[in-house]
């Protein structure tokens, strides 16, 4: 922020760091365990009388002091110069909080210089005791310059108590400064016994070199277990957010904690290898394999501490973009351009949002990101709109925490994505365009109320079914649409009929064969356990067949309707037609139509790429669900995308627990709508209704608009009555979290609630079971409310679509489904959701309103049978 940046797109500063930091670190470490191999080496010629070994520690020091201290000391500048240009805030703030000790550090420097030069030049002049005073002098300062820097280092992945009080030594002495310290300097010694072969395999004497080989080789194979035993220990120092980052954030920390493992080996067993008698070209390749293995070893451990600091530079104090922690809130709250030095524009407006972005761009992307390069970022949003990456932004640092958060206004954000969407991606902008809809007419079944003796109300339970229609991949909700129904005998005192009776059902014409839009039937062994023949569902029923009597009412459970129908068209509110006959006679008693909702248009493509499958309108398509299961498996560490691809896709369910397929799923896990909604709110957090439309079929400009009942005529919206995205995922998770489940609070962890003050008034539900309470906001049936969220239904039968009145008849059956109470309007056709209170009392209204109570009540009626405030 308070720096130009230093901009190579293609490249980027972080390959360089890498480049130039691991040389440096390998030569370092060299620098370290080199001046004890050289002085206890000279120790043992002298005492043994060993010219020849004597011969070779002057002729090694000489290699010694061009690698360490002349290229050695050209990748230290190189390492000022790079992270100067590429972290100046960072490396600001290191050089501040520790002048002391680089103080320290450079004066230990210096005696190194000195005493290496001394030991090197006058080998051959200074006395034996005297020369080695000066060796061991060197190894010291070389050891001590180790001990500094080893502080600053392990600093800045865990700066312990410094956070608080801002004390050097705090800072120095840090919970993994001494398993750090033992741990370099194991490696630093087995690195010397690394170099020592190098220039023994420069001896001509094959007896000579033999024994200088299986002398390096011992200095390269027993110091590992001093690496491997300090190593555990420093694992075990490392706090619980760096270690999650490394076994749970970050995918490629796999690949180098293998790296490090394997390297590990290597050099261990490429040692004892060595101390057997081979042929000296074998020795050669087999030292130069060392050489570049230990480069490896240290690529590896260096990014591994890289990824653990993630996403900060320096733990807890400095994002990886220079942002220090204690300004990120303001930032965030007042934009990140408008406290930004080194930048044209201070605020994004409408002519210069692209121009805004780029600098956003170039601030807080590109410190880690090329383009093109290494870590390439258009690769990683090549799937998203602006709509998407908008989102991907939102997220960011709140769930894949080796990430650091966007700072900057909601303005700045979308500023940034249009960029990299648009200049970067070279993708329109374009909003999106509503398909066209052709509303249908409907013919409203006959009723006669001077001869008619019954009343045939039925009804779908949930006001909208969403289907995945993306079984060769994964499945989330099976065609299964629920249709009830109860048959009322009219009378002076009506009479809910259940006996003698049969309750039949047949969709429309043009839906008979769901088997051909949607693969279902051709995986349901696999995902649901069971081989279905088509059009059978999951509960035996077809599209066309008979209601169940169930507690004084019927149903027809999982019914397999689907959107698409035969002509190529969709339409997700496909009619049935329902009878009540006689069952001695089959005499038809009463005949109604009913909407069975049911809609593909899950909006898992505006984040995930692809498009809709089914002529731009629905549907999950294959690029999309491919990338939904890719996104799984990374950050879950499943293996589902393979799965699919061998044939074997899966059934959410599962492994997550989920009432509304009865499903058990696996009791260590979030139930699916916890880990659904938990982890998708941190995407779309600060959002009203439009986050539930991103997904639910309910945009605007889409071609379901399933909210289409009288509330949303209201415009009363979803987070009315289930609250925002934030505070609808922490109902949920806050019942896992009560129920034991550590991965709740990892995703509670950086979810504010915005309907109340604080988390803990937030009173934790089940899915489906306990939903928002109706009489919330219709107290005494009477409105007085706006908000029903958090106040839940006890049980499942208190649900709305359950409760019945004194009489015995469903709430649901008079008012209409959820999320399509009379009067609804259907872009479909404006009374596709009507025909019953259109049929039955000639509006389009609660059935029995404005006095029309002789729907089913013969004699007029004095008192409110049903539910109190009715008659008025």
């Amino acid at each position: 922020m308070n720096y130009p940046v230093w901009e190579i797109p293609a490249i980027g500063g972080g390959v360089l760091i890498a480049v130039i930091a691991v040389l440096h670190v390998y030569i370092a470490h060299l620098a370290v365990g080199g001046g004890l191999f050289l002085v206890w080496t000279e120790r043992k010629a002298r005492r043994e009388n060993d010219e020849p070994l004597l011969g070779y520690v002057k002729r090694h020091t000489g290699f010694f002091l061009l690698l360490t201290m002349v290229f050695g000391g050209l990748t230290g500048v190189g390492i000022w110069f790079i992270i100067s240009l590429v972290h100046p805030a960072a490396t600001s703030s290191l050089i501040h909080n520790f002048v002391f000790g680089w103080a320290i550090e450079w004066t230990f420097f210096v005696g190194e210089i000195i005493a290496l030069l001394l030991y090197h030049y006058l080998f051959d002049r200074l006395s034996p005791r005297v020369h080695m005073i000066v060796g061991w002098l060197y190894f010291a300062f070389a050891w001590l310059s180790l001990v500094v820097i080893n502080g600053i280092l392990s600093y800045m992945l865990t700066p312990g108590r410094w956070l608080e009080t801002g004390n050097m030594w705090h800072g120095f002495f840090n919970p993994t400064y001494f398993p750090s310290l033992v741990f370099r300097t194991g490696i630093a010694l087995v690195f010397a016994g690394v170099f020592g072969l190098v220039t023994a395999m420069r001896e001509r004497d094959p007896a000579f070199r033999g024994r200088l080989v299986h002398y390096c080789a011992r200095w390269l194979v027993l110091p590992l277990f001093v690496v491997v035993l300090s190593g555990l220990w420093y694992w075990s120092a490392v706090p619980e957010g760096p270690l999650e980052n490394l076994l749970r954030r970050n995918p490629e920390a796999d690949v180098f904690v293998q790296v490090l493992l394997v390297s590990t080996g290597l050099l261990f067993l490429g040692g004892l290898v060595l101390l057997l008698r081979l042929p000296r070209g074998v020795q050669g390749v087999l030292t130069a394999l060392l050489v570049a293995i230990g480069l490896g070893w240290m690529g590896g451990f260096e990014y591994l501490r890289e990824i653990a600091r993630k996403p900060f530079v320096i733990y807890d104090h400095m994002y990886s973009t220079s942002i220090p922690v204690t300004e990120a809130d303001r930032i965030a709250e007042e934009g990140f351009l408008a406290h930004a030095r080194w930048v044209e524009h201070h605020e994004v407006t409408a002519e210069n949002r692209l121009e805004a972005g780029r600098e956003l761009f170039r601030h807080q992307c590109l410190i880690c990101h090329t383009v093109g390069g290494y870590n390439d970022i258009l690769p990683r949003t090549e799937v998203y709109d602006e709509f998407g990456l908008t989102a991907k932004l939102t997220g960011m640092g709140r769930i894949n925490t080796y990430m650091p958060p966007f700072l900057g206004t909601a303005e700045e954000r979308g500023a940034l994505a249009a960029y990299i969407v648009q200049e970067l991606q070279g993708k329109s902008s374009g909003k999106p365009v509503v398909p066209e809809v052709i509303p249908e007419p409907v013919e409203t079944p006959p009723f006669d109320a001077e001869t008619a003796e019954y009343v045939l109300l039925a009804w779908n339970d949930l006001g909208m079914h969403c289907i995945t229609d993306s079984d060769p991949f994964f499945v989330l909700l099976p065609p299964a649409n629920t249709l009830w129904a109860q048959l009322v005998k009219r009378g002076p005192v009506p009479e809910v009929v259940t006996d003698g009776v049969e309750i039949r059902y047949r969709v429309q014409p043009g839906y008979e064969n769901p088997q051909d839009h949607v693969r279902f039937w051709e995986f349901s062994a696999r995902t649901f356990g069971t081989a279905l023949e088509p059009p059978l569902g999951l509960f035996g029923k077809g599209i066309e067949g008979t209601f169940d009597p169930v507690d004084g009412a019927f149903t027809a459970p999982g019914i397999p309707v689907v959107p698409y129908r035969d002509d190529g068209t969709y339409n997700p509110y496909p009619l049935f037609t329902v009878e009540a006959r006689d069952v001695d006679t089959g005499a038809l008693l009463a005949e109604t139509k009913v909407v069975a909702p049911v809609s593909t248009e899950f909006g898992c493509k505006n984040c995930h790429g692809g498009d809709w499958a089914h002529g731009g309108r629905a549907g999950v398509t294959a690029v999309t669900a491919e990338n939904i299961l890719r996104v799984h498996d990374r950050m879950s560490g499943t293996d589902l995308l393979a799965e699919s691809r061998a044939g074997r896709p899966r059934l959410c369910q599962e492994c997550h627990a989920d009432p509304a397929l009865g499903a058990q799923g696996d009791p260590e896990r979030l139930n699916l709508s916890a880990a659904v909604h938990g982890f998708h709110a941190h995407q779309m957090a600060g959002q009203e209704a439009e986050a539930c439309a991103a997904c639910h079929p309910a945009r605007q400009a889409g071609v379901t608009r399933c909210l289409r009942g009288r509330h949303g005529e209201a415009e009363v919206t979803c987070v009315d009555c289930h609250g925002t995205l934030e505070d609808h995922a922490l109902s949920l998770l806050v019942a896992e979290k009560e129920a034991g489940k550590p991965e709740a609070d990892r995703l509670m962890r950086n979810l504010a609630p915005r309907t109340v003050d604080d988390v803990a008034e937030i009173h934790g539900r089940t899915p489906w079971v306990n939903e928002p309470d109706c009489l919330t906001c219709h107290v005494d049936f009477s409105l007085e409310e706006f908000s029903a969220f958090n106040v839940w239904v006890e049980e499942f039968e208190d649900l709305y679509r359950n409760r019945t009145g004194e009489a015995g008849i469903r709430c649901i059956a008079c008012h209409g489904s959820t999320h399509a109470l009379y009067p609804a309007s259907n872009l479909y056709g404006k009374d596709r959701d009507n025909i019953q209170p259109l049929q039955y009392q000639g509006i389009a209204g609660t059935i029995g309103t404005e006095g029309n109570c002789a729907v089913c009540h013969t004699e007029a009626m004095e008192d409110e049978l049903h539910h109190e405030n009715m008659l008025p």
